[in-house]
């Protein structure tokens, strides 16, 4: 028996790097999975990967920075799927480049996805995660806040990108506060520099100065496995935090 068999977990931004890798993960630990993201051609492929390993998987295409659509992705989830254990906050967006000139369109985008469509998926899903704590199989739920490196050290040119990224550890910590002797555990997962599509949405003058700027990278499926390592600790066991970067990356 897997360790996750009875479960439901919902992971947003599901259709490509880390949250594809952690769907498959949770999927593999026996997990049903709900996919959320706007992309539903690439969310159809990933559950078409959990399925034909045996497993659970349903699509719901979804733009979380719209309230009614977040919770919306929620109550399909626990409609169809019967209850929610895991919520994966991985959905993100990160746009660099100095601050005087800026596009302030990038900082709304950078508010709204990182932060806001983290606190809205939260919110609709805390009472269904907290029944789940109470129920078997396992009696215990999570939330897993997938933040930054940039969460931790604000540099010259990510200054909003890590004001959202310090706002989910803020945010993490005080939920993890209040609900923890609920046995709903609050973990935040602070990638560094991963092979994902993050860095591609930046501006073309931007994205090359990334691209010199980080060399060796980690994998999605790295990220996935931290993710997958707290979901299935036993139920007395939480683990708050994890810092996960490529060997040669010193900040």
């Amino acid at each position: 028996m897997a360790v996750l068999d009875g479960t439901v977990g919902l992971v947003t931004g599901a259709s490509s790097g880390i949250g594809e890798a952690t769907a498959l993960a949770l999927a593999g630990h026996g997990a049903a999975v709900a996919l959320a993201a706007r992309r539903k051609d690439r969310l159809d492929n990933v559950a078409t990967v959990i399925r034909e390993r045996g497993g659970t998987a349903l699509v719901v295409e979804s733009d979380i920075t719209d309230q009614q659509q977040a919770a919306g992705a929620v109550g399909q989830t626990v409609s169809e799927l019967g209850r929610l254990e895991t919520l994966v906050n991985n959905a993100g967006v990160m746009l660099l480049g100095p601050a005087v000139g800026a596009p302030l369109d990038e900082w709304q985008r950078m508010v709204q996805l990182n932060l806001l469509g983290l606190l809205y998926c939260t919110h609709a899903a805390l009472p269904h995660l907290l029944d789940a704590a109470d129920r078997e199989p396992r009696r215990v739920a999570d939330v897993v806040n997938i933040s930054s490196v940039a969460g931790r050290f604000a540099r010259t040119g990510n200054g909003v990108y890590a004001l959202t990224k310090f706002g989910v550890g803020a945010f993490s910590e005080s939920l993890r506060q209040e609900v923890t002797k609920r046995y709903l555990r609050v973990s935040l997962v602070e990638p560094g520099a991963t092979a994902t599509e993050l860095a591609s949405h930046n501006r073309a003058e931007i994205l090359e100065g990334i691209r010199s700027q980080f060399g060796q990278t980690i994998a999605a499926e790295d990220i996935a496995d931290a993710v997958s390592y707290i979901v299935t600790r036993p139920r007395q066991v939480t683990i708050n935090e994890i810092l996960i970067r490529p060997t040669e990356q010193e900040r």
